[in-house]
């Protein structure tokens, strides 16, 4: 049920010097076993094209310090990373929103990774934005780059060239919303809640979350959500194509199970070499992203890098392509 409009037109990135004024950014494949590069290079409305001053922001943002954005990579090539601000239904803060740029930025280099979990600490997943922060950023410039600063770290999130899973137990209002739709999938457990609650704050979303929101569930589905504030739970989710599984949650309310559940259902997609997957998920993103023509030429290149590689010598060796 996911939409993929967004191919259809090429990335254009807001220069906020002149704020009516866009970049088409043109896409060069690096080769060989360079394909995380692809994804930064295309996706980043990020370092040299930002046109706002990032280090101002972050400076305006790590003033309101609370909460911390907590990365754990395992060997089995799925990280897990916990929005972890449980005193604050684990809003962001404006350090977190910091962190989360940071870890992303970790995650871009981590070569041998596959999955990716995100998970809210304490058994809730992310109530947006911690007003604290927003009240102090109220104004429409501090507001604007705050947009584009965490707009930038989702897309980047969402390109990542990990298969990602937002573990949503509790409750995902606003930002929080936000946050599951920069990842592949959504898996929920029962009594959870998906719900952007913007409307009742007198916003939209600002963090990509709409645009990302109408490629997921449609515009019809999305118009109702966001018009309405709707409380989207487990089964209303899997509908609407929200949600690509329920699990069956915790039953002592610590989230292990949920995480062991959520695992195992990712583990699924990502078993096989980490080249594989991430080619996979390289040429998935183009595809989306992409001008027909262009992704072509992408999955052209991104082919180049696995054939005759390892893992496809291997498997012509042991003639896997029929078991």
């Amino acid at each position: 049920m996911v939409l993929s409009a967004a191919g259809q037109h090429l990335l254009r990135v807001s220069r906020p010097g002149a704020w009516g004024q866009h970049l088409l950014l043109r896409v060069s494949w690096p080769g060989a076993w360079g394909q995380h590069h692809l994804l930064r290079g295309i996706g980043s409305v990020s370092t040299t094209a930002k046109g706002f001053q990032e280090k101002e922001i972050r400076e305006k943002l790590q003033a309101f310090p609370g909460g911390s954005i907590d990365l754990v990579k395992q060997e089995s090539g799925i990280a897990v990373l916990t929005v972890n601000n449980p005193a604050r239904m684990n809003a962001f803060s404006g350090s977190m929103m910091v962190e989360l740029e940071e870890r992303v930025s970790q995650l871009e280099e981590w070569t041998e990774g596959k999955g990716l979990i995100i998970q809210g600490a304490a058994g809730t997943f992310c109530s947006g934005s911690d007003l604290n922060a927003v009240r102090a950023i109220s104004n429409p410039q501090d507001g604007m780059k705050m947009c584009m600063f965490m707009q930038n770290v989702l897309i980047r999130l969402l390109r990542l060239p990990l298969l990602s899973v937002a573990l949503v137990e509790g409750s995902a209002l606003g930002g929080g919303a936000e946050l599951t739709t920069a990842c592949d999938f959504r898996l929920m457990v029962p009594g959870s809640m998906i719900r952007f609650v913007h409307k009742h704050m007198g916003l939209v979303p600002g963090w990509g979350g709409a645009a990302r929101l109408v490629r997921i569930v449609g515009s019809q589905n999305a118009l109702k959500m966001l018009s309405g504030a709707l409380k989207v739970d487990p089964e209303m989710g899997l509908q609407i194509g929200l949600a690509d599984g329920v699990l069956e949650g915790s039953l002592d309310g610590s989230g292990a199970n949920a995480l062991l559940e959520a695992e195992q259902w990712l583990g699924c997609y990502t078993t096989g070499p980490a080249s594989v997957i991430r080619a996979i998920k390289n040429v998935v993103v183009s595809g989306r992203e992409l001008p027909l023509d262009v992704a072509l030429r992408t999955e052209r290149d991104v082919f180049g890098t696995v054939w005759g590689g390892p893992a496809n010598l291997q498997a012509l060796a042991s003639k896997a392509k029929h078991k």
